[in-house]
């Protein structure tokens, strides 16, 4: 329990402001390293997403649509959900912000 190899974080950022959500990808992201942690990270908010997962799978109605590594699938998604998805995400310039 004081050192698991998997921790489940279900929408941890999605009440948060930006600001705090930047905090808190990049202890994410320490810990991670630190501690050689994996995360089961859940979210809607793909610019957080993004900014924190290696993998990524993209689920429709309960099922799997789309998965692989997370650059790739922001650079070509395969399935039109997921490029649904990405595209009600953009900014003005294209791009997610990652908070960074």
């Amino acid at each position: 329990m004081l050192k698991p190899d998997l921790i489940l974080l279900d929408e941890p950022t999605s009440a948060l402001d930006r600001t705090v959500q930047k905090q808190i990808v990049a202890l994410l992201r320490r810990l991670q390293e630190e501690h050689g942690l994996t995360y089961l990270f859940i979210s809607h908010d793909l610019a957080v997403v993004r900014a924190l997962a290696h993998d990524l799978i993209v689920m429709k109605e309960g099922e799997v649509v789309e998965r692989g590594e997370t650059e790739a699938l922001f650079a070509c998604a395969q399935h039109p959900y997921t490029r649904e998805l990405m595209a009600a995400s953009q900014l003005a310039d294209g791009r997610l912000s990652t908070g960074e």
